[in-house]
């Protein structure tokens, strides 16, 4: 018997690797013949770098980048197991956490370490981007992103901007001759499950800017900058990206990616479901099980258990999900192809126990899921 195992992270506390690993342990003590197949998954969020790495036999690349305030930081990209894939989360290089709360300033945030990760998997061989793009401290547009990779944002004196979004409003021209001539070779696709366009109330300023440290006024002024860069990037690339749904993301990176490396925004579960090579790995499969940490409303709007609840269904599978947390409004998760959901606190249980014990806890119910599965369907050893 084949079970295909196919689980986010359960923030906190286990990567989707090591959640994959639970369960297989759990159903292998009441299926000790079956063969588990087990798939680390993502939906672009924070761990898709790792989970894609992990779910393609790849490696993790570290690289020291510009950070958001300009100091040098650390970050990492996936190489899959292709060689030829890269999977980049540009928070590792522009997230929000990498600058103290009282240092944030939008106006000056920028994504040139993002750029500098792309340049990074382009010198290991990536010929494929994936690129998740949550948790951004910046409001740039990508236009740092740009800058890294070789393009010029010249102001009316012809001299280059400085970095972040404030500097935008005086843009006069682009200059794309001394991009990176690479990246005309390279398909890009970014994990993007957000519809802001780039501009306007409901764009990457007002929404996103003031988690960030901008303030009303500092908002007013990003999005008349991105206003301004967006009829640039119209008249000298020829791409009119301001309305696109997702333009806004990451303030404005979604924008950015469109317009310099042609990027393609998709939903992030069903990027993660591609690489994986997900429809091939269910031949054969008797059910699939899926979890993650909280199991809830959004879980149904693009969530991991959605993305593989919808691939398993179109093969006619059952689908099982493991949750830490089963929130009230959780019922809708049945609608989108989730059978049946097992919790994996026994009893209460505070928060910090069930974190340190999460491993335990997961094996434990993926065998108690294992035992009522055998016991309705009359499968025996």
């Amino acid at each position: 018997m084949k079970i295909v195992i196919a689980p986010d992270s359960f923030k906190g506390s286990l990567s989707a690797q090591d959640a994959a690993e639970a369960i297989a342990q759990g159903f292998r003590r009441v299926f000790p013949d079956a063969h588990c197949e087990t798939i680390p998954m993502a939906d672009g969020g924070e761990g898709t770098a790792q989970s894609l790495v992990d779910a393609t036999g790849g490696r993790r690349v570290h690289v020291e980048v510009r950070g958001p305030t300009g100091r040098r930081v650390v970050a990492h990209f996936g190489l899959l197991g292709d060689g030829e894939t890269a999977a980049i989360e540009m928070a590792a290089a522009s997230g929000l956490p990498l600058i103290p709360f009282g240092e944030r300033n939008p106006l000056k945030a920028t994504t040139y370490g993002t750029g500098e990760l792309i340049r990074a998997a382009l010198d290991e061989g990536a010929r494929k981007l994936i690129i998740g793009i949550g948790g951004s401290a910046t409001n740039d547009g990508g236009a740092g992103m740009a800058q890294a990779l070789g393009a010029k944002l010249l102001d009316a004196d012809g001299n280059e901007l400085e970095l972040g979004g404030g500097p935008l409003g005086a843009l006069d021209r682009i200059d794309l001759s001394g991009m990176d001539a690479r990246l005309s070779d390279v398909e890009t696709v970014v994990a993007c499950d957000v519809d802001n366009p780039l501009t306007g109330p409901r764009g990457a300023s007002a929404i996103y800017g003031p988690q960030k440290g901008a303030t009303p006024e500092m908002v007013q002024t990003l999005d008349a900058s991105l206003v301004h860069y967006a009829k640039v990037l119209h008249r000298d690339l020829g791409k009119d990206v301001e309305r696109i749904p997702g333009a806004g993301a990451a303030g404005g990176l979604g924008a950015g990616l469109m317009a310099f490396l042609n990027a393609q925004l998709r939903r992030g579960v069903e990027i993660v479901l591609d690489a994986v090579r997900f429809d091939e790995r269910l031949d054969g499969a008797a059910f699939v099980v899926t979890g993650e940490g909280e199991l809830n409303r959004q879980t149904a709007f693009g969530k991991t258990p959605m993305g593989v609840a919808q691939a398993a269904k179109r093969r006619g599978l059952p689908v099982f999900a493991l949750a830490g947390t089963i929130a009230p409004d959780a019922d809708v998760i049945y609608n989108v192809g989730i059978d049946a959901v097992i919790p994996i606190v026994p009893g209460p249980f505070t928060l910090e126990s069930a974190i340190r014990d999460a491993r335990s806890l997961l094996t434990n119910a993926s065998e108690r899921l294992a035992r009522l599965i055998r016991a309705a369907s009359g499968v025996r050893l």
